[in-house]
């Protein structure tokens, strides 16, 4: 891979992107079907036509490469190169009119993620990059920040559609929620991964984690990180796995310090809290 490549297959995610946020905007706050995949996993009528746009415009501009969408839309052949799509990422958002979700287009060739477009339609904002070329925001190139103490950083997390069901709290992040809350200046919960990963990208936030996430929260945001200059491990400092649906995502100074609240065991998990912060 040379550092000129994957120009054009930028340019069309980010084009597509932007094209399905249109798409959603214009529906937001609207009427619309909404079914239910699980208890509280919900998809919407929306979530299935910015799929089909979305994957109609990929395979007329790269008919050889297989595309794996959350909605079951295109197919895998095992090509070399596939696309991974979230045509609406923070659908329970979407559905609920809360303003905070995303469209997200990432690829990978040979196993390796090399283009990520996230787009934020409410707010116009384009968090994307390419192997070699850096991360941008809205066209323009942005860093990881220089933060180094998990006390003086903004973090980010999610929790997954089992965390109702599932009562290890290891496993549904109520117990790495009450330890970084802790530790960390705030975190935040906004309901879309992809967002919320992206943003440590740019230098929006410093470090995020969570588990349960699947290969399309993640993987467009992914791109921008390591382009941002940041780090992406499991939750052992391993590289990422699509499949092993866990992450963390950092400026790369709080890797560390991330990885070991996230080793703790049997720490109490209950909060107290003097106000919001």
């Amino acid at each position: 891979m040379t550092p000129n490549s994957f120009e054009r297959e930028l340019e069309v995610a980010e084009r597509v992107a932007r094209e399905a946020g249109a798409l959603l905007e214009e529906a937001f706050g609207k009427s619309r079907e909404v079914e239910y995949k699980g208890r509280i996993d919900l998809v919407t009528e929306m979530d299935r036509r910015s799929e089909d746009l979305i994957v109609g415009r990929l395979r007329a501009a790269f008919p050889g490469d297989d595309i794996w969408a959350e909605e079951g839309g295109g197919g895998r052949s095992g090509a070399e190169r596939v696309w991974i799509v979230d045509p609406i990422d923070g659908t329970t958002n979407y559905a609920h009119e809360y303003p905070v979700f995303s469209v997200s287009i990432g690829l990978q060739a040979a196993g390796r993620l090399v283009v990520g477009a996230v787009f934020n339609p409410l707010l116009d904002d384009m968090y994307s990059a390419r192997h070699g070329g850096g991360a941008l925001l809205n066209g323009r190139q942005r860093r990881v920040t220089e933060v180094d103490t998990l006390e003086r950083a903004l973090l980010a997390t999610g929790f997954a559609y089992d965390v109702s069901t599932e009562d290890d709290p290891e496993k549904n992040n109520l117990g790495p929620f009450a330890r970084f809350i802790r530790r960390a200046q705030a975190v935040r919960r906004a309901g879309s991964a992809s967002l919320a990963i992206a943003k440590v990208g740019v230098g929006r936030t410093d470090g995020f984690w969570e588990g349960g996430l699947h290969a399309w929260d993640m993987a467009a945001a992914m791109v921008v990180v390591e382009e941002g200059g940041g780090r992406v491990t499991d939750y052992r400092g391993a590289a990422p796995a699509l499949e092993h649906r866990e992450l963390v995502a950092t400026n790369g100074r709080l890797h560390a310090a991330m990885l070991e609240v996230l080793g703790m065991r049997g720490v109490p998990t209950g909060v107290t809290t003097r106000g919001e912060n």
